[in-house]
């Protein structure tokens, strides 16, 4: 697999997970939840449709709002991506 397919599907698989915890959160729409927490609301909806390449600053503040670590966010994604295996 190429590095763009695979730095893709990495997006793609965050976007996925940010999206599964906004749902969790009560959030159905991103517009609601990226304006609630200033974020602009386009870069969010990136974001989440894993079309932009996130950032670390963009990445800890999303989390922060989740009370997530980074740690616990991406162990959370190697799990998943290990029952799909």
């Amino acid at each position: 697999m190429k590095e763009e397919e695979v730095l893709s599907n990495l997006l793609k698989r965050i976007g996925a997970k940010l999206t599964e915890l906004r749902k969790q959160k009560g959030y159905t729409s991103h517009e609601d939840f990226a304006f609630d927490h200033d974020i602009p609301r386009v870069q969010y909806w990136r974001i989440e449709k894993g079309q932009t390449n996130i950032t670390m600053k963009s990445l800890v503040k999303i989390l922060a709002i989740h009370k997530i670590s980074v740690e616990e966010f991406f162990n959370s994604l190697y799990k998943e991506s290990r029952k799909l295996a």
